[in-house]
């Protein structure tokens, strides 16, 4: 974790120093070119936001890439290391320190930070743009990474279907269990249900009676089995009225009257 944490700040680092040669690099470019200082700032301040995006966005892939170890040492036994690591993070430094040792002797001062910058944007260009991928290109061609790649994603995608076989077992199993426990519903319901067609059916003096009634049915309904059980109860109960009472007109008081009981909410009138 802490050679992590090393590379992360190294990386910045780095990352910032590669930015301010290359900044160095166009705002000389800019003022041999004649273009007034003022022009300069302007387009800078501008540049500055773009390059801070893309800079983090840049830092943040190589940060996922450094902390979560993305890289099977098998596949790529170079560039997983820690050693080539601290090479691909030191590259900016690697090319200011190559620069320095090419301006030795160089008395001008703009001629001498130039050098350094252009060593830092060519060692960096070459290590980052060039170097790592071809690297990287030449690892997955190994047979060991092609052999272990192979593998891998093979695992992976046993791992997957396995994962999919499992979510549909238990989805039987749940499904399963809902039938049976309907089954087992309808025959212990059954004098309930009757017991509410008769109660919505009937000619009703006591209204409150009936409610509690039908609350109290309601109640050992959730209790029983919850929201399928009561739903269960409900429906067997205005298919008996519907067998039963064809002749009477039935409005659906369970509806409202189970409302509050569980989890049970009565459905909007229309």
């Amino acid at each position: 974790m802490r050679q992590r944490d090393e590379l992360r700040f190294a990386h910045i680092a780095s990352t910032a120093w590669f930015i301010l040669c290359v900044g160095y690099i166009l705002v000389l470019a800019l003022r041999q070119a004649g273009v007034h200082w003022w022009v300069v700032f302007s387009i800078s301040g501008q540049g500055a936001l773009i390059i801070l995006l893309l800079v983090s966005l840049y830092l943040f892939a190589i940060f996922r890439g450094i902390s979560s170890s993305q890289k099977v040492q098998v596949e790529h036994p170079l560039t997983s290391t820690i050693y080539y690591a601290v090479f691909y993070v030191s590259a900016p430094f690697l090319g200011c320190l190559a620069g320095l040792l090419g301006m030795i002797g160089i008395n001008t001062t703009s001629q001498f930070l130039l050098g350094i910058a252009m060593g830092t944007l060519g060692t960096t260009f070459l290590v980052w743009v060039i170097v790592d991928p071809l690297i990287g290109l030449i690892e997955m061609i190994l047979p060991a990474s092609r052999k272990n790649r192979v593998q891998r994603l093979a695992q992976t995608k046993a791992e997957r279907e396995q994962k999919q076989r499992d979510k549909i077992r238990l989805l039987e199993e749940v499904l399963a269990k809902e039938e049976s426990d309907r089954e087992n519903w309808q025959e212990m319901l059954k004098p309930q249900a009757e017991k509410l067609a008769g109660l919505l059916t009937a000619d009703i003096t006591d209204i409150k009676q009936v409610e509690q009634e039908t609350v109290g049915i309601g109640v050992n309904a959730w209790q029983t089995g919850g929201l399928s059980c009561m739903r269960e109860l409900r429906d067997m109960t205005m298919s008996i009225c519907k067998q039963k009472y064809r002749d009477k007109a039935t409005v659906d008081y369970i509806n409202f009257w189970w409302d509050g009981i569980g989890n049970w909410r009565a459905a909007p009138i229309g």
